[in-house]
Order: structure tokens, then C-alpha cells, then sequence
């Protein structure tokens, strides 16, 4: 089966959506079996990974630059070449449907009579500027009534953006939720006396709460609000693994670490280590940075529209509204009662839950399933 895979960014780039596409695409390719042609910008390096074709798009990634917001604009060249792809495809997959290059790919593949599958994984972000917000409802009004209305299966990552896209779109066959998986010979516990020495290399003693951010450092992230944790908890050790605009290295606390460089093995001994994953974070699906450190034991807090998209989680993973002025106060506190509680046993049931749930075998399954009902039917979905 010949696949194009379509996506803003390539996996260097570090974000969840394109992670998950590079993972995804690696185990279709062997399962199908398939050739999987992948179109993202070139403003990072393309993967090598079996049976996978990147293809660099000619792209300027000066928005995420100057604003923050992840929207790289690819040249005419660029989107024709993706067109064509999607013409002669057996099937497109697209992640996310607000980019224009997946845009462009899905109207070409409808128009050719192509099978379209979209992976959604984000659905409305409460930016603070009142523009952004407007202009994003509107995309997601006109773009999600396009792309996800036209295609012939749609494939939801969290309950909650399922929830609030199906509230205008009319979809031609009804959607799905399909968990993303986790890397667990990466991302697993450590026995506890390797954990006790990995916290010593960060800086923890036995006394010392270890807490931990993984994401891109911008605003809906919730990067004002750690900056504000970070200085009201002095007595915990602060680790943040990211990358963008906001440089908490300009925060100039003597508690806080800043890792850029980190992924793989490396970031997984920043959830080892850690006692709390704090992710204040708005708009989102269920990021993948929540189930890797689960799958390492750690507890994650969350806000409660990104706890949310998981609600099978509920009993293992802790959730606080991030709106209102006293945002930080009250993270400040329920991050208080969560290194306090539970201990080792906690961890135990968090990875246990993890194991359980979460599985890039059983994910990608269920998507040579979705690939292999659309080639060989003449489009169900239309």
C-alpha cells in the first residue's frame, strides 16, 4: 500500500503530533506491509526510518519564531508536490487538520477519490490574546468542517477534542478514539536505588522535591504560571526539558534547570528521576509527555481539560483548572499534597496503569486495521 503521510513537522522538531506520526509510520511500514511517502517542513532534519520516504517540504517557520504558534507556511512548490502525492496515494494520512499543506492533501485525495484517514490531536487553545482565539475558532469552524467532514475515517487521540469537534462537524463515518501509544523499553520504572542515584545527579537529595516540565516553552504551555511555582516552592528542584520563545533561563532562579536537548533515553531519566510531572498546559489533546512519564511511574498534574481527554486515567492522574487569577496559588498547593502522598507505592500503580493502557503495538494495530478496511474498500467513508 502506498501511503502519504502528511504532518507540520518532522520529529526533530520535538513536538508531540509529529513523535507520534514518525512512530506510527515506522511500525505501519513493517506491519502492512506499506511505502509511506512523509511530507513535513524542512526547517528541521527529515527521519531515516525503514520503509519511510521524507520528503523536506521548502517551508519559513517564522510564526512558531516570532508568536509562538507551531504554523509553518510551505512554498507553492512545496504544496503542489504534496497534491500530486495525494493524487496517486492507495491513502493519505494527515495529522491535524488546521495546516494548510494538510489542507491541500486532503482536497486533492477527495478529489481523486482517494481515502483520506486524519489523526486529530488538538482541538481549541484559550490563548490570551483575544485575536488568536478568534482566529483559531474560526479555522477550526471552517478548516475542521472541511478536512475532518470530508474524510473518510477520522481517528481522535483524547476525549475531549473528540468532544468538542463533534459539536459542528457531520462526519462521513462515525469517529474514533485511539489512544497513542508509549516506547516502554524507553520509558519504564527504574528500581529504587538507581532512581535515588539518578535524583542525586539532578540535584535531589532524599528531602528534595524533584519536579519536572517537558514541552515547548510558550504561553499555552503554562509557562507563566511555572515561572510562579518555581519561585513560591524555593525548596524544590526544578527541571525543565523544552524548547521556544519563553527562556526560563531568564527567570534567574537558583531552583530551576533547563534542558534543551533532551529526548529518548535522556528525557526518559527526567521522568525517572522526577516525583511530579507539572504540566499548567491549555488546548490540548492527552499530550504524549503525560503518558511517557506514567509509563515511568512518575505522577503526572494536569489541567483538568487535558485530564479530560483520558477520564480512564482518573484514579492515577491528578488534575487542577488552570483559569483565574489564583491559578498558581492553587497548583502551589495540590503539588504540595502530591509530593507528600503516596510514595513508591503510588508510582507502582501509575506505570501499572500505564502498561496497561498504553501500547504503540496495540496502536498501531488498530491503524493497519483503518488502512487496510479503506484500501480495500472503495472508500467507506464517502
Amino acid at each position: 500500500m502506498r501511503i502519504t503521510l502528511v504532518t507540520h513537522y518532522f520529529p526533530a522538531h520535538r513536538g508531540g503530533i509529529e513523535l507520534v506520526a514518525g512512530e506510527l509510520g515506522r511500525r505501519l511500514a513493517a506491519k502492512l506491509p506499506a511505502e509511506i511517502t512523509w511530507h513535513a517542513s524542512d526547517c528541521d532534519a527529515p527521519p531515516s526510518l525503514a520503509g519511510v520516504n521524507a520528503v523536506p517540504a521548502r517551508s519559513c517557520n517564522a510564526v512558531e519564531k516570532w508568536i509562538g504558534v507551531p504554523f509553518p507556511l510551505w512554498s507553492p512548490g512545496a504544496l503542489w508536490r504534496v497534491a500530486r502525492a495525494a493524487r496517486t496515494a492507495d491513502a493519505v494520512h494527515v495529522h491535524d487538520c488546521l495546516y494548510l499543506p494538510n489542507l491541500v492533501a486532503c482536497i486533492a485525495a477527495r478529489l481523486s477519490g482517494r481515502p483520506v484517514l486524519v489523526t486529530q490531536h488538538i482541538g481549541m487553545i484559550p490563548y490570551r490574546s483575544a485575536l488568536l482565539r478568534g482566529l483559531l475558532s474560526i479555522a477550526n469552524g471552517l478548516l475542521g468542517r472541511i478536512v475532518l467532514g470530508s474524510a473518510s475515517r477520522v481517528v481522535f487521540v483524547s476525549d475531549s477534542v473528540r468532544r468538542y469537534f463533534s459539536g459542528f462537524v457531520r462526519f462521513k463515518a462515525p469517529p474514533l478514539l485511539v489512544a497513542n501509544g508509549v516506547d516502554t523499553s524507553v520509558f519504564s520504572p527504574l528500581e529504587r536505588d538507581r532512581r535515588t542515584e539518578l535524583r542525586r545527579q539532578f540535584g535531589a537529595g532524599a528531602d528534595t522535591p524533584l519536579l519536572l516540565f517537558v514541552g515547548r516553552f510558550v504561553e499555552k504551555k503554562g509557562l507563566p504560571v511555572l515561572r510562579e511555582l518555581a519561585q513560591s516552592l524555593p525548596d524544590a528542584r526544578w527541571l525543565l526539558a523544552g524548547w521556544g520563545p519563553l527562556n526560563p533561563d531568564h527567570w534567574a532562579l537558583p531552583n530551576v534547570r533547563v534542558f534543551r536537548d533532551r529526548s529518548g533515553a535522556g528525557l526518559a531519566q527526567l521522568y525517572q528521576a522526577a516525583d511530579l510531572l507539572v504540566l499548567p498546559s491549555v488546548g490540548e489533546g492527552f499530550p504524549l509527555v503525560v503518558q511517557e512519564a506514567m509509563a515511568c511511574g512518575t505522577p503526572a498534574l494536569v489541567g483538568t481539560e487535558t485530564a479530560a481527554g483520558c477520564p480512564d486515567a482518573a484514579d492515577v492522574l491528578a488534575a487542577e483548572d488552570t483559569g483565574g487569577p489564583d491559578a498558581a496559588a492553587r497548583w502551589e498547593r495540590r503539588i504540595r499534597e502530591l509530593i507528600t502522598a503516596g510514595g513508591h507505592e503510588r508510582r507502582n500503580r501509575v506505570a501499572a496503569h500505564a502498561a496497561a493502557n498504553w501500547s504503540w503495538e496495540r496502536c498501531a494495530d488498530r491503524y493497519a486495521e483503518l488502512f487496510s478496511a479503506l484500501h480495500s474498500a472503495d472508500d467507506p467513508g464517502s
